[in-house]
């Protein structure tokens, strides 16, 4: 498709995009850079949960994906249950109307089809299958690309995901275990493939780790309370997480490592705050990274990280920079062993700050080794998502001269 000949084609994305969190605007961001260098002509626009900032920061426009601008605060009283049910049902109209607006929809990454962290069905799930089961009611084909799955145990929330997983004209997982968990919940996964996740797209500052004496260390915190299922301890967790983060921090500063703490979205910032007052140290200092781009600069000025979002791992990895994980989800597990550093994860349920330091040092010793296997692995990411973004153009814009370019 040209513009020749035909209209422009008309794009949307969609997602929690905006809202503080640095991973699902990488993701945007990832996704935005392909639309611009292979389809040009595209007209893109969001329904996000953070307009403003998505408008302001990438030039697209941008609408709000709730009618309800209190939707994610609790509702206890009956005005603010009522407009929580109103919002439900304005909102399946309005994403509808959103969604007959294009020709094309794309979810870019994100754990969208997950619940390693507490949800509920009536929130991004729900929004998830209005989009798609509006995208089979007009014919506008929605992509779900290089999305995050997993096996989801709450019987209303699992039934969301399912079918609009079933609903979409496109989908493709970051990993083989959120395909293999779409599988288990009764999706057919035999034409879905698996990717990178999309921020291994973006560019990466050059790696350069000081030499010689320790360098520094960045340590990536999250708000932790655990998952759905772990809602009775949730503080008891988020204790154990921070106590241990804080006992390893204060273990570095002794050895006098400069630490630098890191965040993922803008709810961590207490955590920062929490872990600065015990510590209490010149050594240890807090970034504010505004994007992942940020982040990676951080990085790559480290000698090694320790991390527990996962999309601060990905921004240690792609930096080449060795990386150990507070790994609070089997995503965690599994993209830590496909970049080679299996080896390095350590529970975010049961930090242990002796054992975290042990697993730490070995890190060190072998960072010449891990920095080398991290290069390869990323070279071999980077041709994975070519692949990706041309079968995204084979399946989405099956007109266009950039897809006709690639068919066989």
């Amino acid at each position: 498709m040209t513009t020749a000949d035909h209209a422009p084609v008309r794009v949307g994305v969609f997602g929690l995009l905006g809202s503080g969190n640095l991973g699902n605007d990488g993701s945007l961001e990832a996704v935005l850079g392909y639309l611009r260098a292979e389809h040009p002509e595209a007209v893109v626009d969001a329904l996000c949960g953070g307009p403003e900032a998505v408008a302001t920061r990438f030039g697209i426009p941008a609408t709000r994906l709730h009618w309800n601008r209190a939707e994610y605060r609790t509702a206890s009283r009956a005005g603010a249950i009522a407009a929580k049910a109103l919002g439900k049902l304005v909102d399946a109209f309005r994403t509808a109307a959103w969604v007959r607006r294009h020709d094309v929809v794309i979810v870019p990454g994100m754990g969208v089809l997950e619940a390693t962290l507490p949800l509920r069905p009536w929130g991004f799930p729900y929004s998830l299958f209005l989009l798609c089961a509006s995208g089979r009611l007009f014919g506008t084909r929605v992509a779900l690309v290089s999305v995050g799955a997993a096996t989801i145990g709450d019987r209303p929330t699992r039934a969301l995901v399912r079918w609009s997983a079933r609903l979409a004209a496109y989908r493709s997982y970051r990993d083989a275990q959120s395909r293999e968990a779409m599988r288990a919940m009764g999706v057919d996964t035999a034409r879905d493939e698996v990717y990178p996740d999309l921020a291994f797209a973006l560019p990466a500052p050059p790696a350069g780790a000081p030499a010689g004496a320790p360098g520094p260390v960045c340590v990536g915190v999250m708000d932790f309370h655990g998952g759905n299922g772990d809602r009775a301890r949730a503080e008891e967790i988020y204790r154990r997480y921070l106590d241990g983060t804080i006992r390893f921090v204060r273990a570095l500063v002794e050895e006098g490592r400069p630490v630098r703490l890191l965040t993922g979205d803008e709810c961590d910032a207490p955590v920062v705050a929490a872990i600065l007052d015990a510590a209490d140290s010149l050594l240890v200092t807090a970034a504010e990274p505004a994007s992942l781009a940020d982040l990676m600069k951080e990085m790559a000025a480290a000698d090694s990280v320790v991390a527990i979002r996962y999309h601060n791992l990905i921004c240690a990895l792609k930096t080449g920079t060795p990386v150990l994980a507070l790994s609070y989800a089997a995503k965690s597990d599994a993209l830590m062993d496909a970049m080679g550093l299996g080896a390095y994860c350590h529970p975010a349920r049961e930090v242990d700050a002796d054992r975290l330091l042990e697993q730490f040092r070995e890190l060190e010793r072998r960072s010449a080794e891990l920095r080398q296997t991290l290069a390869e692995r990323n070279l071999a990411a980077a041709r994975q998502l070519e692949r990706q973004f041309a079968a995204l153009t084979a399946t989405l814009f099956p007109g266009s001269a950039h897809a006709l370019r690639e068919t066989p």
